[in-house]
């Protein structure tokens, strides 16, 4: 492949932009299937200089972020639009938030079944099987159904 393109990988992820001997090359795009994109410069299929933006808008910067940190705890649709009246709790940046099945976990980018250790995404789609860190990390951090 040459030139201008469409690529949509078998995750459903969509690149647009120049590509050079089957790679990405030159200015691009990754589209993800939750919303989000990758705004890249590519060079022989590795990026050069990038931008994350989430779904909602918000745009990851790796040198100084300080989203949902220690300093300041608040979700991203609380920086847009205020803060909950006192005694009304936001959960998530998704409000209200997913409904967790029961016995599982909601990891990010999909629910997790410890029994299993399967991740499924929002649609009940295979993502990937956990592997020990993973699991640990998920049992440890995320919220349970």
């Amino acid at each position: 492949m040459e030139g201008k393109a469409e690529y949509i990988l078998p995750t459903e992820t969509r690149y647009v932009g120049e590509m050079k001997d089957g790679m990405f090359h030159g200015q691009g795009t990754l589209y993800f299937p939750n919303g989000s994109r990758y705004d890249a410069i590519w060079e022989k299929g590795l990026v050069v200089k990038g931008r994350y933006t989430f779904a909602d808008g918000l745009q990851y910067d790796g040198e100084n972020w300080h989203y949902c940190d220690s300093y300041d705890r608040r979700f991203y649709t609380e920086i847009c639009f205020g803060l909950k009246p006192t005694g009304i709790s936001q959960l998530t940046n998704i409000d209200p938030p997913r409904k967790i099945p029961k016995g599982c976990y909601d990891c990010g980018d999909g629910f997790y079944n410890p029994v299993t250790r399967i991740v499924k995404d929002y649609r009940n789609r295979f993502l990937r099987n956990a592997d020990d860190d993973e699991h640990e990390w998920i049992i440890r951090t995320c919220r349970k159904g």
